[in-house]
């Protein structure tokens, strides 16, 4: 019995375009990650999708929404999908933080890759044999493909805002 994962990062946010580390902060969706996510909705628009999860972070949970709302699923959050923690970095412009030393509040990669496998194994049990679209974040989303294909983080390419990657598990 497969269990399919739709792997989706969130539309575009107001601190997505300022370079601003959003972390663990809410985030709040433009005029066109809302315009992301309606486009996406209506490509997926043909597919069997029994299930939504997002990140329990607004910038998540609104792109959710608009994917979920015509298929009148009900956007069951986790905090398992939330974006890495950056700690004392959260919140600065991302191009100054270069060359910074990292601050020990940081989230470690060793405690994301282990979210991310606990992630991959609650879709697996509660999910078993279904198709899940899940919004999630950069950083984390990274971390579940890497967990999922037995990869290095640096080996997942980046995804864009509203891209899905498809993961059979």
């Amino acid at each position: 019995m497969k269990t399919i994962l739709l792997l989706v990062r969130h539309g575009e946010t107001v601190d997505n375009v300022g370079q601003i580390m959003q972390g663990q902060t809410q985030g709040q969706l433009t005029a066109e990650g809302i315009r992301q996510a309606e486009a996406l909705r209506d490509r997926l628009a043909a597919d069997a999708i029994d299930a939504v999860v997002a990140s329990d972070l607004r910038r998540a949970v609104d792109t959710a929404r608009i994917l979920a709302e015509p298929r009148g699923l009900e956007v069951v959050t986790t905090p398992l999908l939330r974006e890495r923690d950056w700690g004392s970095f959260t919140g600065r412009y991302i191009p100054s933080l270069k060359g910074e030393p990292w601050p020990d509040d940081i989230e470690t990669l060793d405690e994301l890759l282990r979210r991310a496998g606990r992630f991959l194994d609650y879709i697996r049990i509660r999910y078993a044999g279904k198709t899940v679209l899940a919004v999630g974040h950069g950083i984390v989303n990274k971390a579940i493909q890497a967990v999922h294909y037995g990869k290095q983080m640096s080996e997942v390419e980046r995804m864009q805002n509203c891209e899905v990657r498809t993961l059979t598990l």
